[in-house]
């Protein structure tokens, strides 16, 4: 599959991803699956690999479950080192087959980078712990992680006055835990791919840094709150003006209270009484 006709799907992918066509995320994918052979060339320059990525935290496990096997599949296709040529006829030994060695994260250690790059002993631990937050589950060129890492290290240092005391390290262990995180593959893949500099991750909050997956339950909880947030004021009623978008039943009731300023709409708290589902719009 040339990079022409990886673009192209990337695109799919994303329009079906914000048009919610799940199906659709689910053919393309398939194809991804069955049709295109990763290199790093190709991943890079495509940022398919991003785009794959960001749906392994997606709300459908068809999806999620998919995006997770291709994912697999690709660091696999990367890492795979050419078949030895078959021996010769005239051959008359036979090598004893090699032990297979079980799956291990990648890391510093198995990329064989050298860390010691700073002239500074903390400085060059603070690098390897950046490096190796991002490259455990990642395809990515060596070269183009360690170049993120020094950009981010760089950064703090900066960020700090060119001390390297506890609150640079305070940083760069909040950053490392934040970029180490599993249930966060797309924020790693943002850094690594460039769509999220350096200098912006290092001054996101923790709420910008959140997964999806985090962000969706923070909305819902704050949806919840606004909910019970009422107590004894305005009466629901019921209606039949508003569509349920999770079962499409129009049995609903409403309430409407003031959540902003003044001088600006009241907000309109929607429940579909068949499903429970809840929403608000203004």
């Amino acid at each position: 599959m040339d990079t022409k006709t990886v673009n192209k799907l990337r695109g799919e992918l994303q329009e079906s991803q914000a048009s919610g066509k799940t199906d659709v995320i689910i053919e393309l994918l398939q194809t991804l699956k069955d049709e295109m052979t990763a290199t790093e060339d190709l991943i890079r320059v495509t940022k398919i690999g991003l785009a794959v990525g960001k749906l392994r935290s997606h709300d459908n496990k068809q999806v999620s479950e998919l995006s997770k096997e291709i994912v697999k599949k690709w660091k696999q296709d990367v890492t795979k080192k050419p078949k030895a040529a078959a021996p010769s006829a005239e051959s008359t030994t036979t090598p004893a087959k090699p032990s297979e060695k079980p799956d291990q994260p990648r890391s510093g250690k198995t990329d064989g980078v050298d860390f010691e790059k700073l002239n500074d002993k903390t400085r060059d631990t603070c690098l390897s712990l950046l490096y190796n937050a991002m490259v455990f589950d990642s395809s990515a060129p060596s070269e183009l992680v360690m170049e993120r890492a020094l950009s981010i290290e760089s950064t703090v240092l900066d960020d700090n006055n060119g001390s390297t005391g506890e609150e640079y390290k305070k940083k760069v262990r909040s950053l490392m835990l934040n970029l180490k995180d599993k249930k966060n593959p797309s924020l790693r893949e943002a850094v690594i791919s460039g769509d999220t500099p350096a200098a912006t991750f290092c001054r996101m909050s923790s709420a910008d840094m959140a997964s999806e997956e985090r962000k969706q339950q923070d909305r819902a909880l704050e949806l919840s709150n606004l909910f019970k947030a009422r107590g004894a004021g305005p009466q629901q009623a019921e209606t039949d003006s508003f569509k349920c978008g999770r079962c499409k039943q129009r049995k609903c009731t409403y309430y409407q209270m003031q959540t902003r300023s003044a001088d600006e709409p009241m907000t309109t708290f929607v429940t579909c009484t068949v499903c429970n589902n809840r929403w608000k719009f203004s």
